[in-house]
């Protein structure tokens, strides 16, 4: 049995066929609040329950950056997902970053803010280990890299002194 485990499933995403008619269903028909809309992406992400515990991402026809078979995103806490990169290397797994690109390092999505590791199970079904992080949410930062997300934090840290 690892040593490390998930303590939650944190996200799904489905494909749609019209973006503007499924946000208007989970948000009107099932009240989930809407958590980002980019219309540019084709994606809606919707809170289920309270904030930060549990997410659905709705996107566009084709417009899932990783051609999604299925996705899912388990929570871990930020020093967990710090030790799994390791973790998943030592099996035989190749981290990837958000753009699908084998990565030394967690990817943080500036919006929600959060920290995150991708990828493949045997099926080639997309896997997500994310952590939520103590930030303030900074859509401007777009995604990033771990190292370059904390090293804007010190600089914003730094001209507030």
């Amino acid at each position: 049995m690892p040593a490390l485990l998930p303590c939650s499933l944190f996200e799904a995403h489905l494909n749609v066929s019209e973006l503007s008619r499924s946000t208007a269903f989970y948000s009107e028909v099932l009240g989930l609040e809407l958590a980002h809309l980019d219309n540019e992406r084709g994606t809606a992400f919707f809170w289920i329950g309270k904030r930060g515990h549990s997410m659905l991402g709705l996107w566009a026809g084709s417009s899932s950056p990783n051609v999604m078979q299925l996705h899912l995103a388990f929570r871990v806490e930020l020093e967990d997902l710090l030790r799994w990169q390791q973790q998943l290397t030592s099996a035989g797994v190749v981290p990837l970053d958000f753009f699908g690109l084998p990565a030394a390092e967690p990817s943080v999505i500036g919006w929600m803010p959060a920290a995150s590791i991708f990828f493949r199970d045997p099926d080639h079904h997309l896997l997500e280990l994310l952590a939520l992080l103590p930030n303030e949410p900074c859509p401007s930062a777009g995604i990033v890299s771990y190292s370059t997300w904390m090293q804007q934090i010190k600089t914003d840290q730094s001209a507030m002194r």
